[in-house]
């Protein structure tokens, strides 16, 4: 490697007529090492790797990711490129990244700065922190609602998906997290929810008193226009779309909060923290409340359609209603604590009564009366008729050759010459007129 120094000497020496061999003695280096340098193929100060680049056969994935998504995190990427058999560590693979400069400019982003923030000092269990996250473009379609609950001491967070953001789906969705978490902190903080308090005045909703009771909690709800105070939620909401969500490959709701559980159990709880404990060693030694065995007695409500097959789809299990009602929209309703779902008309009727299956199972519930009934209905819609003949002889009938002569006769009047043979015919027949010549 030449300094560049000996660069400039080299190329000095060069200028003034002095061949490649002398310029190597002079310097003390190799002739081929003078001639690279002279020829502009190698940058001075920069030695040169004898080891191969192992980061070179993944250059082309990496550029199309980035291509792809602008924003996506380098230890996103990182955790691709490692299960596609990188072999080197992460700051390998970054100082690959700035090197190339492979991650392009995002010109809509550019001079964005941050704003001023302060750290608060939370005491052990003593706060979680609430907020949605509505994430666009869910592959099921639509948008997918992601209650996340962060622990505000260990940052320790868990997240479960909701199809709705009322208040049965948040009391759902608040017992889910909380019993992830494996208890509960003394006050919980939300940020001005709608169903949690009034946005205009910040009080309590009376609907949710009864929830904070049920869990023996205190409700803090945030300051307006101060989204800083619950920042450890917030940046778990940050966390969990860069790092779960741009990346997860997803089909069906099932299957991403089972992703949505690993994906916080393992490189959620990994992150590090000042003092060179990771969130899950601090979240251990962090102290919760126990819950109550039952969660809060809110009543789920959901719309689904009646299947062909009189079935109705509800969180991975289909559960029957009568026959008759295919294509209808139904209300499917679910006690929370309840084993028991039912399903009611749109006037409030209930159709059918089952079990509930777990969640996911892809089991089929049908009632025996019901599988009857139709049963019934379809052997009823058989028939021993003998089908249309495929291959019979149906020329013309008289009233598809009527319509043919008036297409005849509109097409004569268009200007074309139509002969009428019929009409010879009955011509001929008629007796010759008497020639007025003849006597």
């Amino acid at each position: 490697m030449l300094t560049w120094e000996e660069d400039v000497e080299a190329a000095a020496l060069r200028a003034q007529g002095w061949s490649i061999a002398a310029i190597a003695r002079h310097l003390g280096r190799d002739p081929k090492t003078i001639g690279v340098y002279l020829a502009g193929e190698r940058v001075p100060g920069q030695r040169r790797s004898s080891a191969p680049d192992v980061f070179a056969p993944f250059v082309d994935y990496v550029a199309a990711r980035l291509a792809e998504d602008h924003h996506v995190w380098a230890t996103a990427l990182y955790d691709e490129v490692v299960a596609l058999g990188y072999p080197r560590s992460y700051p390998s693979f970054t100082r690959a990244l700035r090197t190339r400069g492979l991650r392009p400019r995002c010109q809509a982003c550019a001079g964005v700065k941050g704003r001023e923030t302060v750290d608060i000092t939370h005491p052990p269990g003593q706060e979680t922190q609430w907020d949605w996250a509505e994430l666009p473009g869910a592959p099921w379609g639509g948008v997918a609602y992601v209650l996340v609950g962060a622990l505000s001491y260990s940052s320790q967070a868990r997240a479960v998906l909701a199809e709705a953001t009322d208040l049965a789906h948040l009391v759902e969705a608040l017992d889910g997290v909380t019993r992830r978490l494996g208890g509960t902190t003394r006050r919980w903080r939300f940020d001005r929810m709608a169903t949690v308090v009034d946005p205009a005045t910040g009080r309590l909703q009376p609907s949710f008193a009864p929830v904070a009771k049920h869990y023996q909690v205190g409700v803090d709800p945030c300051p307006p226009r101060r989204a800083n105070r619950k920042g450890v939620v917030e940046k778990a909401i940050h966390f969990l779309t860069q790092r779960w969500w741009r990346t997860a490959r997803l089909e069906a709701t099932t299957q991403a909060q089972a992703s949505l559980d690993r994906f916080w159990s393992t490189t959620g709880d990994s992150r590090p923290r000042p003092g060179g404990r990771t969130v899950g060693e601090l979240a251990e030694s962090e102290p919760l409340r126990p819950l109550p065995p039952d969660p809060f007695p809110a009543t789920v409500q959901v719309a689904r359609v009646v299947a062909a097959n009189c079935l109705v789809a509800f969180r991975g299990n289909s559960y029957s209603v009568p026959p008759g009602l295919v294509g209808q929209t139904v209300q499917v309703c679910h006690r929370l604590g309840s084993t028991e779902l039912a399903i009611r008309s749109a006037a409030g009727l209930v159709l059918a009564q089952h079990r509930l299956g777990p969640a996911g199972a892809g089991r089929t519930l049908r009632q025996a009366g019901h599988a009857a009934a139709l049963e019934q209905v379809v052997l009823a819609a058989f028939t021993t008729d003998r089908p249309c003949r495929r291959k019979a002889n149906r020329p013309p009938g008289p009233e598809a050759l009527a319509a043919a002569r008036q297409l005849s006769l509109l097409g004569s009047g268009a200007g074309e010459v139509t002969v009428d043979l019929d009409r010879y015919a009955e011509l001929a027949k008629e007796p010759p007129c008497p020639s007025p010549h003849r006597p």
